[in-house]
């Protein structure tokens, strides 16, 4: 008997059960999530709604700042006192890296280490006899669907705590990744993003060129997009399969973290402020359409103020579409926590708040050039005073006014004006 008869009988017999799935951090994270909640609708299970208490909760923690596990705590907690009567299963990178502080919340807790995420059911309804796949079939809240193809590193840059805690890096088959974007595919998803904890390590029966290649290829899919790739990786093979594929948009984001090369060394980055400007110039050469977004951590131990400087030139000469900003967060068990030099908090807000105005500046400079332009725009979730948002295929944020267009659909947008969250235009 197949998973969907089982729950439609479940349905009948008034024993259907409610989950919550709670998830923090990265996009691997988002698509693991989105795997446990295919399976349990399988399964029979429905996602409980808003105030209503769930039969099985997970959350899927993260543990890359203080805040992160500040806020993995907060929502255990929450999930505890509402659900009173449920099951509660917890992995994620907190999970791995500190059990005790986790098991100590709650004796209910039964955590899962991130070897088992994808076995994480079968660990915490051990009375069931068969289990779904762990694969995604959709991508709930979203249009563009992030499908994991890598987890683990192997760099072990020195204020991070990701290789202690989802291991080495491994990849999966370039069959099954381009298996799962087809369902995606004919589930009506029109944006794919390939994802992982270091994409560019990906070794899955070819290169992660090959892997580009082979989902550029699929019948009805109309964008694909890299989640997140350091500047070393992006090799001519590669920016190839990029610039020359169907469906691969011109965007990428390519990680920064630091414009110093002083600050890149002792932060173990394999690159150079050079070799990242040198990435950016080979793309932008093929395409002048082409936009980058990154990463950059301020307050890094012993980032003097001519450090900070040089991060901040790296934005106005790049001109990223957005920044993800972190301020430097020690982690134990990493070598930068040992660093002297610590930057004080006073600092680290001053530098935060610096950064933060200028990559707007920046990204506002960027918009500009596509003033009076035409661009097809795939159109989201996001919806505000009137006014829906969605994405040019270079990442640039557009609204239009909503009148009847619905999301997950193209529309041609004439851009007509530059507002601080994004650009504003008119359907053609």
């Amino acid at each position: 008997m197949g998973f969907a008869v089982l729950g439609i009988m479940s349905g009948f017999l008034g024993i259907v059960k409610k989950f919550k799935v709670v998830t923090l951090g990265c996009r691997t994270n988002q698509y693991e999530s989105q795997g446990y909640m295919d399976q349990l609708r399988q399964m029979g299970y429905v996602q409980a709604e808003e105030g209503e208490p769930a039969d099985l909760c997970i959350v899927n923690t993260c543990t890359v700042t203080e805040s992160a596990d500040s806020s993995s705590r907060h929502h255990i907690r929450s999930l505890l006192r509402a659900n009173p009567e449920a099951r509660f299963a917890v992995t994620g990178c907190m999970a791995e890296r500190a059990p005790e502080a986790i098991s100590s919340i709650d004796d209910r807790l039964k955590l899962i280490p991130n070897a088992e995420k994808e076995h994480l059911l079968e660990h915490i309804l051990p009375e069931e006899e068969r289990f779904p796949e762990f694969r995604i079939d959709t991508f709930d809240g979203h249009t563009r669907a992030f499908v994991k193809v890598q987890d683990g590193c192997n760099s072990f840059c020195t204020y991070c705590i990701i290789p202690y805690v989802r291991g080495r890096s491994r990849s999966r088959q370039i069959s099954d990744v381009v298996r799962e974007v087809e369902g995606l595919v004919q589930q009506g998803y029109q944006e794919i993003v390939l994802t992982g904890i270091n994409v560019g390590d990906f070794d899955g029966g070819g290169k992660l060129s090959d892997l580009v290649r082979a989902v550029d290829a699929v019948d009805g899919l109309k964008r694909l997009r890299i989640s997140s790739i350091d500047p070393d990786e992006v090799d001519e093979d590669l920016a190839s399969a990029v610039l020359e594929g169907k469906t691969t948009c011109p965007s990428m984001h390519v990680v920064l973290q630091s414009g110093s090369n002083v600050i890149l060394k002792r932060m173990n980055r394999k690159y150079t402020r050079q070799i990242f400007l040198d990435t950016v110039e080979k793309l932008l050469k093929k395409n002048p359409d082409f936009t980058f977004t990154t990463d950059i951590i301020v307050g890094f131990p012993g980032e003097s103020d001519l450090d900070f400087q040089d991060s901040l030139e790296m934005v106005r000469q790049v001109q990223f579409a957005k920044v993800h900003m972190f301020p430097y967060s020690p982690r134990a068990r990493t070598r930068a926590a040992l660093y002297p030099n610590q930057i004080s908090a006073d600092v680290m807000r001053q530098r935060k708040s610096k950064m933060l105005r200028l990559s707007e500046q920046m990204a506002f400079q960027l918009r500009d050039r596509f003033l009076g332009r035409t661009m097809d725009v795939l159109l989201e979730n996001e919806e505000k005073d009137g006014w829906i948002a969605g994405h040019a295929s270079n990442f640039l944020k557009v609204w239009i006014p909503k009148e009847n267009h619905l999301p997950n659909t193209f529309v041609s947008v004439f851009l007509e004006q530059n507002e601080p969250e994004g650009l504003k235009g008119r359907v053609l």
